[in-house]
């Protein structure tokens, strides 16, 4: 096997982890902070534009010293390497997890089955940046010889989540086309998108590993049929092309050998953005933008890669996770960006998260005896401080929380922007220190009322505080923070997937409703009552024939 396999539970750190836990459990953060005045200055990393604040989390130095113990026992520097030097690390699927290599530079070399990888991936970056400039300069025509100017990406999954949120995490930069996604297989999806659009000026960019996805094939499909009410079959070579492995059944789409962008089976889905998946963030950005993404993420790939296990921001928060997941018992993590443009990062994240540590299994096929993968949530500040901060400030839940800001405003609004991060540090510090009766009854006996409504009000106002979070301070929202930022979380879910000895880069978890749906399919087209199913999907497979 390619990976170790160990149960972390049966190691030494694991144990010694656990009795500090046990130290540590009751202990309120603020005094943590008042018995260590170096505390924020040894609990923060600065890496490049990043000031990443560990400081407000229930740990001391002692607990990242016997979490990167734990690090060390299941040999996370091991898998690091085979990670980036493109082994076999998916093991169940049979194949290496090379996405780091698409942002390598030309003069790197990756070796994924002895054939070095870098040259190829170049050679599709060259095609992505010609077409992009072709479609942004205008030079390239539609069948009736006319500019483009909407893209429409059809896809779902990672490739539709990625790009969509890309697009719109960096909608400041983008150039005059307008971008569109489809991926639901709800109809009244892709008729929403294409009402208003001029099938003459359309460009269709059909995303698809193996060209066999239902949803994306029953999108492309209705599009096509569509476009060809009011164009010529011909005219299809001019408005569509694909990003795929599966050539002949594009090549039966009627879509050109040469608007085909092929990417390879070691690319998951969920990290594929980086590849030709992302011709619609490079048509939407301008391929410079795009590419500038993919540098970030190298970036952030080098910082994970060489730096020590206890000034590395992804293992930090990764063993931060454990920490939380395995000891505190808390079962999600919310995701706060203090910016209107990540609105769709945690989505996002749901996605690379969830579909890669939701295993119960580990690496030697025995259920696992502990919890894994953590449910992911999370909005944009302050829109959230008025939708769900109330549980995390008062419920019965301990969630953690990482808190995304930036220190420079894209428009240059500072006004607003001291309110957005006031907000942002004012948060982090009340979840910290909470607020106690004694002062909650100080402040109620500064208004005008009784003592009896004193009393019966102050419970209601005190706040626990000893509420985690993790600061990440970035200097600007580019093309290159973002590709850092989202490298990070990706480097985040590696790490979680060796600690847990799972693997993380299979999602056979989504198959088995696919295989159902398939056969349901069927039987919504028959006149025969369904009777092959629970007493309970049979009534309501019943009812929906007979109302629709």
């Amino acid at each position: 096997m390619a990976l170790k396999v160990t149960n972390p539970t049966t190691t030494k750190s694991w144990s010694k982890i656990q009795s500090h836990f046990e130290t540590l459990k009751s202990k309120h953060l603020k005094d943590m902070f008042s018995s260590d005045s170096e505390r924020a200055k040894d609990l923060t990393v600065k890496w490049d534009d990043f000031y990443v604040d560990f400081s407000k989390n229930r740990i001391t130095k002692e607990t990242i010293s016997l979490l990167t113990e734990l690090a060390n026992e299941v040999d996370l520097k091991d898998a690091i390497s085979k990670y980036f030097e493109g082994e076999i690390i998916n093991e169940t699927e049979g194949r290496a997890v090379a996405h780091t290599a698409l942002r390598a530079p030309k003069s790197s070399k990756v070796f994924v089955e002895g054939v070095d990888v870098i040259p190829d991936i170049h050679e599709v970056k060259e095609k992505i940046k010609s077409f992009t400039e072709s479609i942004v300069s205008g030079n390239h025509k539609g069948f009736s010889g006319k500019t483009i100017t909407d893209i429409v990406n059809i896809g779902i999954g990672g490739s539709d989540l990625g790009p969509a949120m890309v697009v719109d995490s960096l909608q400041y930069y983008k150039n005059h086309l307008n971008t569109h996604f489809v991926s639901n297989v709800d109809g009244d999806h892709y008729n929403e998108i294409i009402k208003n659009l001029n099938p003459e000026t359309t460009l269709f960019v059909i995303v698809s590993k193996t060209f066999t996805t239902q949803e994306t094939l029953s999108n492309a499909n209705s599009i096509r049929a569509w476009f060809l009410k009011s164009q010529p079959k011909q005219a299809v070579s001019k408005h569509f092309v694909a990003v795929s492995t599966n050539i002949d059944s594009v090549k039966g789409f009627g879509i050109d050998e040469e608007n085909i962008f092929p990417m390879k089976d070691w690319v998951g889905g969920r990290f594929s953005l980086w590849s030709a998946v992302g011709l619609s963030v490079s048509l939407a950005l301008g391929y410079d933008n795009f590419n500038k993404l993919l540098e970030g993420a190298h970036k952030m790939d080098e910082h994970f890669r060489t730096a020590d296990f206890e000034e590395n921001i992804p293992v930090i928060s990764a063993l931060l996770t454990v920490w939380y997941n395995n000891f505190f018992e808390s079962e999600s993590e919310a995701i706060i960006p203090y910016t209107q443009y990540l609105n769709q990062f945690a989505t996002y994240l749901q996605q690379g998260i969830m579909e890669s540590n939701g295993k119960s299994v580990d690496r030697s096929g025995k259920p696992v005896n502990y919890q894994t993968g953590t449910i992911i949530w999370g909005e944009p500040g302050t829109n959230s401080q008025h939708a769900f901060f109330q549980l995390i400030h008062q419920g019965t839940k301990l969630i953690p929380a990482d808190f995304i800001g930036f220190t420079k405003p894209l428009y240059g609004n500072k006004d607003h922007h001291d309110k957005l991060m006031s907000n942002y540090f004012a948060q982090t510090e009340a979840l910290m220190n909470g607020k106690t009766k004694e002062e909650v009854l100080s402040e109620l006996k500064e208004q005008t009322i009784s003592q009896s409504e004193i009393e019966t009000l102050s419970p209601f106002k005190v706040f626990e505080g000893n509420k985690p979070t993790t600061s990440f301070l970035i200097k600007k929202l580019s093309p290159e923070s973002l590709g850092k930022l989202i490298a990070m979380y990706e480097h985040k879910i590696f790490v979680q997937g060796i600690i847990w000895n799972i693997y993380s880069y299979d999602q056979f978890g989504v198959e088995l409703g696919k295989q159902l749906a398939k056969s349901i399919l069927k039987e919504l087209n028959e006149s025969e009552k369904s009777t092959n199913h629970d007493s309970s999907t049979n009534n309501l497979l019943s009812f929906y024939k007979n109302n629709c």
